[in-house]
Formats: C-alpha cells, structure tokens, sequence
C-alpha cells in the first residue's frame, strides 16, 4: 500500500464527501448526472439509457492483472464491473454486461464490502470499470467502505462520456481517471454509439480530469497513485481519428499524459452492422496511431510489446 494517502480520506474527514452523496442522491430524481440527461426519476426506479434505478448493478469483481502496469503490480487492480452503460457502443467487447445487464443489484453497504475485499487481497488499486451512470451509488459506497477501512486509491474508469456535472461530484475524491478517447469526429459516434456529441464530451472531460488530478505520478514501486491516464482502442480504417486524439492529449492536455494505444479491437456484437469496423485492426494501421502519438510529443505510452 502507498504511503500517499488517497484525496478521499481528507474530503471524508472535512465533510465534502457527504455533501456530495447528498448531492448526487438527489440528482437521480431528475436524472441529468450523465450526457444523455433522461431526467427520469432513478430514486422511484425509473430507468433512462443506463437502466439503472437507485441500486447499482454489478456483474463481477476481482483482482485484474490485464491493465496497464502501473494499476497491477504484484497484486492486481480490485475491478468491479458495473453492468449497463450510458454510451453502448455497438462493438462493445462486454456487451454481456453493458448491453445485457449481465449481474446483480447490490446496496450501498455491499458495494462498500466489495471494495474492502479487493483491498484485503492485496489489490493496489480499487478500479470502478463503467461507472459514469452510477456516481452516486460509488460516493454512498465510498463513505461506508472508508469507515471501515479503505486506504487504497481509487480508478474511475470510464468511456469518457461523463458530464461535468458528475465530474464536480468527484473532485477530491478520484486518485486516478482512465477514461477513453474512442471518437475524434461525429459521424462515428452517432453510428455506433447514438452519441454525436461524443467527441466534445470526451475532450471536455478529458480537461476536467486533468485539471483535477494532474499527470499520472507513481510511487517507489511504479504504482499509480495520482492521475490521469488515457486509454484510445485504435479502430479499422482510422475511423476512430488517432492522429487528432494524440494531437489533442499532447497539446491540450500534457505531452507528459500516460496513453494506452490498445490494438485489441475486434468485431463483437454488432459490429458487422456497420462496414467500416466489420474487420479487425491490421499491424499497419496499429503502427501508424503509435506514430502518431509519437510524432504528436507523447511520450508515456503503453500498448502490447513487440508491434
């Protein structure tokens, strides 16, 4: 465990953080807490574009040793996967959970024991994987779980569709932010997410993030303990807009930002349904986006070795 003590304990103890439950609790009886703004009532069990009323759903949990190396180290990252999302690609690898709804609702106090099992097994990091449409469940969650004991920081990891509104819940709060950067243009993000204004979202909130928690900084032992770190899944055909991303990171947010080119996409769900990302990534097109964040002055980068 890092001897820098995670930002939450601090809002905890000067009184932030129960300001912000209560906050963000009564945001969902008009719920605007995300880009889509339903504006159904969560506490009553409406549902909008997430599905989820008032209880949280989780579809698994456990120590992670696939993420990038400063989450990992020697005892993993504690995900907790959190099931529906607020954006819904069309492509998405989990779409068991985030389309289908893969897992079970659990309160507040679960949650909470959740992340104090993950930290009694070692893991480095607490790493709440889509959580955009259920801030207000983690910041309830987060009280108990500090009560009872968590020290370990805290990743908020997410599509990069995440309002300021939501974001303001969670300054002081989030140690780390992985968010992606999935579209630079529109047109993408209509056709498979139904979300034109993704690309403004995501670099508004890219802004907000970096702002709040600075570079990426890692301890003695090469563990995360502050920051933001990018993450971007290079798309066939370039449809994703590589080369303006890196370009944005580099010279809006920090040449210094620690950035994934992840090379993993693949055609799920219904991917086929749209032509262009019907087909896997080649080895020409992943190398050209690892130029580009090059040739853009980012020089933090992770992806698989030997591309």
């Amino acid at each position: 465990m890092s001897s820098r003590e995670p930002c939450y304990l601090e809002s905890h103890r000067s009184g932030i953080l129960a300001a912000r439950i209560s906050e963000a609790l009564e945001r969902l009886r008009h719920c605007t807490l995300c880009p889509r703004s339903c504006e159904v009532n969560r506490l009553e069990g409406e549902t909008g574009t997430c599905r989820t009323g008032r209880w949280a759903r989780v579809a698994s949990l456990g120590p992670h040793f696939g993420e990038e190396a400063p989450l990992v180290g020697r005892g993993g990252s504690g995900t907790i996967f959190f099931s529906n999302c607020n954006l819904l690609c069309s492509f998405c690898q989990n779409y068991d959970i985030s389309h289908g709804g893969e897992g079970r609702e659990v309160s507040d106090l679960e949650l909470a024991t959740m992340m104090l099992e993950l930290q009694r097994l070692g893991c480095h990091n607490i790493n709440l994987v889509t959580p955009s449409h259920v801030v207000p469940q983690i910041l309830a969650a987060l009280s108990h779980a500090i009560e009872a004991g968590l020290r370990v920081p805290l990743v908020y990891n997410s599509s990069g569709y995440d309002s300021p509104a939501a974001l303001d819940l969670l300054d002081g709060v989030v140690d780390i932010y992985m968010p992606d950067f999935k579209f630079w243009n529109e047109e993408p993000a209509r056709v498979t997410c139904g979300a034109p204004d993704y690309p403004e979202v995501a670099r508004t909130a890219l802004r907000a993030m970096h702002r709040q928690v600075g570079d990426l900084e890692m301890d003695a032992q090469g563990l995360a303990v502050r920051g933001l770190l990018v993450r971007h899944l290079v798309m066939p055909g370039d449809v994703a807009g590589t080369a303006q991303i890196m370009q944005f990171v580099s010279s809006e947010i920090s040449a210094n930002t620690y950035v994934n080119v992840m090379a993993q996409y693949r055609p799920c769900w219904q991917a086929h349904t749209w032509a262009p990302i019907a087909r896997r990534v080649s080895l020409e097109v992943y190398r050209e986006a690892v130029r580009a964040a090059r040739e853009a002055g980012l020089v933090r980068l992770d992806g698989p070795s030997g591309w």
